[in-house]
């Protein structure tokens, strides 16, 4: 009877043991449900913004050169200096450009002179053919009243015929001495083009930024000896994420912190969207203007930028936490029947503090979870515990 009583007692508390493993996995084990933290769809104004990270560029620079292969004579700026729009930078060796440029010149006079002594030619002879017509019309009228021979008529003729000729003679002498005179002014003007594009002209305002030659040395066409940036249209060339770009466009506002200020934010306006996209970087370029460039501006800066999209008035939005990629689709768990089940979801804007517009897939009854300390599957049990309330 003893050993009876005995058995009895090693079984019940075998089996309040085995209970209690089984609790304990159920509850704290493999087999217990997963703490989860969740939210509901929220409603509210939504601010988007976007961030780069760029550097301060020119919009428009310019690299000073000479048209001809030559020696660089002088150079009258250096980097860092101001320069303003048709200044005077430096100049080129002219060679023997001014030699021929007198006898171009005296060409030009002599011509002049020649035009002057075929002109007066022309005149004289327009002035024997008005002489010979006379005389041919009033030795016709003599003929007719039998007053002097038919002989000496045609010779008036001949020689009223013969003055034309001349006449026409020096018209076309006339003719060719003034082209004569207008390519010698071409060859002029062509030497004096040379010689202008000996000298190196600053294109704009700005400042100096490289001087590649000195004086002496031999530059071929084409080779840069200044850069000049236009210090009034320096920008920020700035790298957008391409996700949440969609809202960009063209005089949205900006703030832009220089890294050499980091404690002042800078006005600045979208002033281009570029249109080529980095598809390595899944990025695009952003060109944000200053409302007022800042004195002693570096070029080459590095400057955080956020850009202000509209924004958005009473929005649907969920924490970005709360977003998941399943099967190359984003959506979000929700709990329901205390269990784990996917849910894609189609987002819209997004802001720099974490919210996302939920445009459709979850409703405003539907607990998301927005934290876990373990990978979810579809059907697992789960716990809703948020922070010391648990549901």
């Amino acid at each position: 009877m003893k050993t009876l009583n005995r058995r009895i007692i090693y079984l019940a508390l075998s089996g309040l043991v085995l209970a209690g493993i089984i609790a304990l996995i159920l509850v704290k084990g493999p087999l217990a449900p997963v703490s989860v933290e969740t939210v509901q769809l929220r409603q509210g104004d939504l601010k988007p913004a976007l961030f780069g990270v760029g550097t301060v560029e020119a919009r428009r620079s310019y690299t000073i050169g000479p048209v001809r292969t030559g020696k660089l004579k002088t150079l009258l700026v250096d980097h860092g200096d101001h320069v303003s729009s048709g200044q005077l930078l430096g100049q080129m060796d002219p060679v023997d450009l001014l030699d021929r440029l007198q006898s171009a010149q005296l060409t030009v006079e002599k011509t002049e002179h020649l035009v002057e002594a075929a002109q007066a030619q022309l005149d004289e002879a327009i002035s024997r053919y008005e002489q010979a017509k006379r005389e041919d019309r009033r030795y016709r009228d003599l003929v007719k009243k039998k007053q002097v021979s038919h002989e000496a008529a045609e010779a008036k003729a001949t020689d009223a015929l013969t003055a034309r000729d001349q006449v026409r003679a020096a018209r076309a002498s006339l003719e060719a001495t003034r082209h004569d005179l207008q390519r010698a002014q071409s060859d002029l003007k062509a030497l004096q083009a040379q010689i202008d594009d000996l000298r190196l002209i600053s294109p704009t305002s700005g400042v100096v930024t490289a001087r590649e030659v000195e004086p002496g040395s031999l530059v071929v066409s084409g080779t840069p000896v200044l850069r000049i940036v236009d210090t009034a249209t320096l920008w920020v060339r700035t790298r957008i994420d391409q996700r949440g770009s969609a809202g960009l466009a063209l005089d949205l506002p900006a703030k832009i912190k220089l890294r050499s200020l980091p404690d002042s934010a800078l006005g600045g306006r979208v002033a281009r969207i570029e249109l080529i996209a980095d598809s390595l970087t899944e990025e695009r370029w952003v060109d944000v203007a200053f409302d007022e460039i800042p004195d002693d501006l570096a070029i080459g800066t590095l400057a955080n930028v956020t850009i202000m999209l509209n924004e958005v008035k009473q929005a649907h939005w969920l924490p970005a936490a709360a977003l998941q990629n399943v099967r190359r689709e984003t959506g979000v768990w929700t709990v329901q029947d205390s269990r784990a089940h996917f849910v894609p979801v189609k987002t819209g804007t997004r802001t720099l503090d974490g919210r996302v517009q939920i445009l459709s897939g979850v409703s405003l009854q539907d607990r998301v979870v927005v934290y876990t300390n373990k990978p979810l599957s579809e059907g697992l049990r789960l716990k809703i515990k948020n922070g010391k309330r648990e549901q």
